[in-house]
């Protein structure tokens, strides 16, 4: 098989969807390719967090808010079901020693234009009853949302599909193939030669593989996190809620945060999603264990424990299943959504951590912007891949 598109996306996750969703809008020949199938990657083991919420205040916050306002877009226009739900996320304040770090997130994040509550005292239970009476704040983002990142991906490719974009899963891209020039010329596949003038990489966790094949350097690895779903229950809370110190797992630092040492070394911190079929998920967890995909029942013990101490009234709800997901992770905890200047034709779009559930809309538009040659929709010097060498 022999076949000829403009542009060739390597990767049917979540990003690699929405860039092909995009430049199908646009006319663009495209194709996807992806060597499963579509969302059967890390696509399919995470929740389907949409926040701004625990974004760094600042450049990254209003990439996500751009992305928020494109999902509601995405929403009314691609015809299935998301499971979309538009309820706001809080972060819940712990103690005293907490609450200076939490007000000054508030304060900085109400600063760059998301619309910020903080909640003290009685509000608290007001907002969240079944919370651990020993909380003592709140912080509220209204714009926050939650969807099934699976049909997300597969709502984004049946539209693309629908407008002329070629879906090619079972398909594993071996090759990244390149003119007398270096010009990136098409890829090699477990199925034939596709030739293509340009070339997004947007595997995710695999995307550096891919890359180093063409003396590509991409400073992406994999982040592993587990996830607890609950049996269909009361709800405990209406909406998604994370401790505070999540944001400590996830950024690093220790002040503000009691916990045990096991906990720290796995990044635990208590993340609480409600879904749209009357059941729940808990987060969370972080770790550096390579492509390790295994759940471990010892993390796993530990975020139930973690989950109870914010939630004491969920103890005799069952679990009924776990999954463990990986992360691509960055240095700077931001995505890489760049052109390749030593290649050219060649585009990356990964490193998400995650947060790709929430960016992939605005992370489509903005390839699809480059490749087609508009103005993006934010300037995109922080996402470039050679931010690195600096």
């Amino acid at each position: 098989m022999t076949s000829a598109v403009d542009v060739i996306v390597i990767g049917g996750g979540i990003i690699g969807s929405a860039i092909t969703y995009y430049l199908s809008q646009e006319r663009v020949k495209v194709s996807l390719v992806e060597r499963g199938d579509v969302a059967s990657g890390t696509s399919s083991a995470c929740d389907g967090n949409i926040l701004a919420i625990d974004k760094m205040p600042g450049y990254d916050s209003q990439l996500t808010l751009k992305s928020q306002k494109l999902l509601d877009e995405l929403v009314e226009s691609v015809d299935y079901d998301l499971e979309y739900a538009q309820r706001g996320s809080v972060l819940v304040v712990e103690d005293e020693k907490q609450e200076p770090v939490a007000r000054d997130w508030f304060t900085r994040q109400k600063e760059a234009g998301l619309p910020m509550r903080y909640l003290a005292g009685r509000e608290v239970f007001e907002d969240e009853p079944l919370l651990a009476r020993d909380v003592i704040g709140l912080v509220e983002c209204a714009s926050d949302a939650s969807l099934n990142p699976m049909a997300l991906v597969y709502g984004l490719v049946e539209a693309s599909r629908s407008t002329g974009a070629m879906i090619r899963p079972f398909t594993e891209v071996t090759r990244i193939l390149q003119d007398s020039t270096g010009a990136v010329c098409g890829v090699e596949t477990t199925r034939g030669v596709m030739n293509a003038n340009q070339v997004v990489l947007a595997a995710g966790v695999w995307t550096p593989a891919l890359a180093v094949a063409v003396g590509v350097t991409v400073p992406i690895k994999p982040r592993k996190g587990h996830i607890l779903v609950a049996e269909q229950s009361p709800r405990p809370a209406r909406r998604k809620v994370q401790e505070f110190g999540y944001l400590l797992t996830k950024f690093g630092g220790a002040e503000g945060r009691r916990v045990e040492a096991e906990m720290d070394r796995h990044g635990i911190a208590m993340v609480f999603e409600p879904t749209e079929h009357g059941n729940f998920l808990i987060g969370s967890s972080r770790e550096f264990v390579g492509f390790d995909r295994r759940c471990n029942h010892h993390v796993l013990e530990l975020m139930a424990r973690r989950a109870l101490r914010f939630f004491p009234t969920i103890r005799d709800i069952h679990i009924i299943r776990s999954y463990a997901g990986l992360r691509p992770h960055t240095p700077d905890h931001l995505p890489i959504v760049s052109p390749v200047p030593a290649v050219p034709g060649l585009y990356i779009a990964a490193g998400h951590e995650g947060d790709g559930i929430g960016l992939a809309p605005i992370t489509g538009k903005l390839v699809s912007e480059m490749i087609v040659g508009e103005p993006t929709s934010i300037a995109t010097e922080p996402l470039k891949l050679d931010r690195f060498d600096k």
